[in-house]
């Protein structure tokens, strides 16, 4: 549905009951969307990127994802609420586009989009150096060409070939995070394994108490603890492809509660009682150190396996959020028009197939020039990320108020303590942003985005410009209902 549509469809305060069709076919269920919602908040941030964040802040790294995790919980639920009035695969790029103003809706779109093309680049590329772990004889541009085509073709198929991949690969997260659990629990509670002595709960107070590097130490953390969620506004893209959207979304959005608390604190105060924080370095797995220090030797070839299934699952979750996101811009007359045909299997084909052509590009670039250029372009995939949960936030406050006014209908998942959540979550995620331009590791992020801003501003100047000059309102098509439907 497009802008106009929206307009219309408003006219009088009727609205559907349900989402028109956008060409998609519904075949994602209620299992595959509660595990895509899973893996979107598990990943190489808490696999990988914990151990940097535990090496700042120690113990008190678990109050850090704790507090994150509440404000993930209220942007989920703001987005909750918007799915549930409107459910469409363009999701926040649509909310922004009818709550925010088309030029928001234009940046979003293309920043999400971009935000998960530069994922999937680096997801690939890291997803070919976990390989070398067992085989170093396997160039990694091989192996990276390998991952990418074979993803790409599975997401040709159907996205229920698709929702299933990432079933399996979430599966995966899950059976591995509760397994070490379970493991250390054991070793807390029952003393065996080499760490076995040492282990206990009062590890997370007695080596310079909880917060050993005082409350500072922590607030720088929480960067890092935001990134680590990055995508796990995913399930909202599935909207226009879930079997029962209005059933099935609240389910997988109230879950996020104890997910964060099981898979992140859960494990988290686990691993720090096996292990001292003093144990764990940036750039090494927590997992790791605590498998090592129990004393398994095939932890490390474990938490490899895992990770390398956690890079293939976030690069097949770009792959398939960026044909929609392209589709969905396609549709609304701020994208080229060619994104908006569909497969015979309702696929984006088109958007998903230039997505993957960048991705292979990024990847050779990676390999020839693995210096500061590149990473200046991977350091934007962080604010971007944080750009669409600012988005859902502002869209569900204009909505609610508008719902409110009676302007609109009122959604049937509405967010809990809604504005004074979403207010409080907005305000957090700035004061996150605030503390990158004072980290000198996370500061180039910041730079990136005035430069992509600048590309986006000339770009829609542009199409106003071509709208204009066709008597067409900015945003739209000329057959705006019409190029919903086309198939190739």
């Amino acid at each position: 549905m497009t802008s106009v549509q929206v307009d219309k469809q408003h006219d009088g305060n009727e609205a559907a009951e349900q989402a028109p069709e956008e060409g998609y076919q519904r075949g994602l269920g209620n299992r595959q969307i509660q595990m895509i919602a899973i893996g979107g908040a598990i990943g190489t941030g808490l696999f990988l990127g914990a151990g940097k964040a535990i090496s700042m802040a120690g113990p008190s790294i678990i109050l850090a994802y704790a507090i994150v995790g509440l404000v993930i919980f209220f942007i989920m639920r703001a987005l909750g609420e918007l799915l549930m009035y409107r459910p469409v695969s363009g999701s926040f790029s649509e909310y922004a586009r009818e709550f925010l103003g088309p030029f928001v809706g234009f940046v979003t779109g293309w920043t999400y989009w971009l935000f998960w093309v530069v994922t999937g680049i680096t997801e690939v590329t890291a997803a070919a150096t976990y390989v070398q772990y067992w085989n170093k004889g396997i160039p990694q541009w091989a192996a990276a060409l390998v991952f990418t085509v074979a993803l790409f073709g599975i997401n040709l198929i159907s996205v229920k070939i698709f929702g299933e991949l990432e079933f399996w690969f979430s599966m995966v997260k899950v059976t591995a995070i509760i397994g070490m659990i379970l493991i250390g629990l054991g070793v807390i509670t029952l003393g065996f394994s080499d760490a076995g002595d040492t282990a206990s709960f009062t590890n997370l107070w007695s080596h310079g108490g909880f917060f050993p590097k005082g409350i500072g130490g922590t607030l720088m953390t929480l960067q890092i603890v935001m990134f680590a969620f990055l995508a796990v506004e995913l399930v909202g893209v599935t909207a226009g492809e879930a079997t029962n959207p209005k059933k099935v979304l609240p389910k997988a959005i109230n879950t996020v509660p104890w997910r964060i608390g099981l898979f992140y604190i859960g494990a988290l105060i686990i691993i720090l009682s096996v292990v001292s924080w003093t144990v764990f370095k940036p750039g090494v797995s927590p997992f790791v150190a605590a498998f090592q220090q129990i004393g398994l030797p095939a932890g490390a070839g474990i938490v490899n396996f895992v990770v390398l299934t956690a890079a293939l699952s976030s690069a097949n979750s770009g792959m398939y959020s960026t044909g929609r996101m392209l589709r969905d811009l396609a549709l609304n007359g701020q994208g080229p028009k060619f994104f908006t045909k569909l497969s015979k299997n309702g696929l984006p084909t088109w958007g998903t197939g230039v997505s993957v052509a960048m991705m292979l590009f990024g990847v050779y670039i990676n390999y020839q020039w693995p210096g500061e250029a590149f990473n200046y372009v991977v350091s934007f995939a962080t604010i971007s990320g944080m750009w669409a949960w600012i988005v859902i936030l502002a869209s569900q406050l204009r909505y609610r108020a508008k719902a409110n006014r009676g302007e609109l209908p009122q959604s049937e998942f509405k967010a809990p303590g809604s504005p004074y959540t979403s207010v409080f979550a907005l305000a957090f995620i700035a004061m996150v942003i605030v503390m990158m331009g004072v980290d000198p590791d996370a500061r180039i992020s910041l730079y990136a985005a005035p430069v992509w801003a600048l590309i986006l501003g000339v770009g829609y100047l542009c199409i106003k410009r071509r709208d204009a000059a066709n008597g067409l309102t900015a945003g739209t098509t000329p057959q705006d209902a019409s190029a919903k439907g086309s198939k190739d």
